[in-house]
């Protein structure tokens, strides 16, 4: 089995498997409990909120652990929605190109009154800043611009848009969730009031995420209960999760350098050979991406029937975000880079991890090649 599906998911790491299990059969105390069991529970919160505080250069109390991306995402969104509607400002700039759960929370707020600006990329699938700036008004609340694309991997000048919108004292929001993995964010280099990030796209597990939200910025509740995450998250915390995802980037961070070296090297490989079939096309910038993700088209083979094929050989690849696999329509990402409806179903998305190995890429080259072949034998 060859998994190169990892921006859709990854791998847990056995030292956050280990980390996780002691919170679920040993220290598996209530942390809003007074007794010892629940102090335990409490400092590995506490201890989890500053190891990832540390690493993305905020404060502990800027942290607030959600289920996920999603969650954080949206409630980054509507919190700002919220001040932006107390302060008579009714304006959000985003791009065409971010995830369903921006673009869905944002589509919401536009059918409650709010005017909505997505900015197109160029047809290298990269945002430009210079228009974020001349869209920025006096009603503007908020940007919200994602790190790095989640289907073809171009990362946006995000320390560009967060000079700007801190020059003009408008929030500024980044989906993280992809760039976590490979990147160093620095919340205060980057000038960011608010990030968010799901620790299993950094080999933690499903169900735990991050909201960082600048201390000078109030949270609105989505979800209202108990006193914990200071009144804007309720319900009682997953300590085995918050500790998983805090090993997990932990490890990510420690050895973020030599893990992108490998996996830069095994999918420029993939890329170039993968490029020596004929009428193969790399969809987004070449250049300003992750080093894990190649999205690349064939022309005339469909990638639904291509990935089928790949299947039945163990090779697991995708069509582009998970979040929308069940989507007939042609992904939103590809199609704002100005392709054709056909050239965007004829895309695949490979994503490498540090787990990947060159044999396999390899694998991965010699199936593809004769797979396309294979199906190109019958037009």
């Amino acid at each position: 089995m060859i998994y190169a599906d990892n921006a859709a998911t990854t791998k847990i790491d056995q030292e956050v498997l280990d980390s996780m299990l002691n919170y679920l059969k040993g220290d598996y105390g209530n942390s809003s409990s007074p007794h010892l069991f629940g102090r335990k529970a409490k400092e590995a919160l506490l201890k989890a909120r500053e190891t990832i505080a540390k690493i993305i250069n905020c404060a502990p109390n800027e942290i607030f652990f959600t289920s996920g991306g999603s969650e954080s995402i949206t409630q980054a969104i509507l919190s700002a929605a919220s001040w932006g509607e107390n302060h008579n400002k009714k304006h959000i700039i985003s791009s065409s190109i971010e995830h369903p759960a921006v673009l869905n929370t944002l589509l919401s707020l536009e059918e409650n009154g709010f005017k909505i600006d997505l900015v197109k990329p160029n047809n290298r699938g990269i945002v430009d800043y210079k228009k974020i700036e001349s869209l920025i008004n006096n009603d503007t609340a908020l940007v919200s611009i994602m790190y790095a694309n989640n289907e073809i991997g171009t990362i946006q000048p995000i320390q560009e848009i967060g000079c700007i919108c801190r020059k003009k004292g408008v929030l500024f929001h980044s989906d993280c969730v992809q760039a976590i993995s490979h990147l160093d964010i620095d919340v205060n280099r980057d000038n960011l009031d608010m990030i968010s990030f799901s620790a299993h796209k950094f080999h933690g597990p499903k169900g735990i995420g991050i909201l960082y939200c600048k201390k000078t910025f109030a949270l609105t509740p989505l979800i209202y209960g108990g006193a914990q995450e200071r009144g804007k998250r309720g319900g009682t915390e997953n300590i085995a999760s918050i500790v998983a995802m805090a090993k997990a980037l932990e490890i990510q961070s420690n050895n973020l350098i030599e893990n992108e070296l490998k996996i830069k090297r095994i999918r420029d490989f993939l890329e170039n050979k993968l490029l020596t079939i004929e009428d193969s096309h790399i969809n987004g910038d070449r250049q300003s991406r992750l080093s894990s993700i190649i999205n690349i088209r064939f022309d005339k083979v469909e990638a639904e029937t291509l990935l089928l094929l790949l299947d039945k050989k163990n090779i697991y690849v995708s069509t582009g975000s998970a979040c929308s696999s069940g989507s007939i329509e042609p992904s939103h990402v590809l199609m704002n880079l100005d392709l054709s409806k056909e050239e965007a179903n004829c895309s695949i998305r490979i994503s490498l991890s540090k787990y990947n190995s060159d044999e396999e890429v390899a694998t991965i080259f010699s199936e593809i090649k004769e797979i396309v072949n294979y199906i190109r034998s019958f037009n």
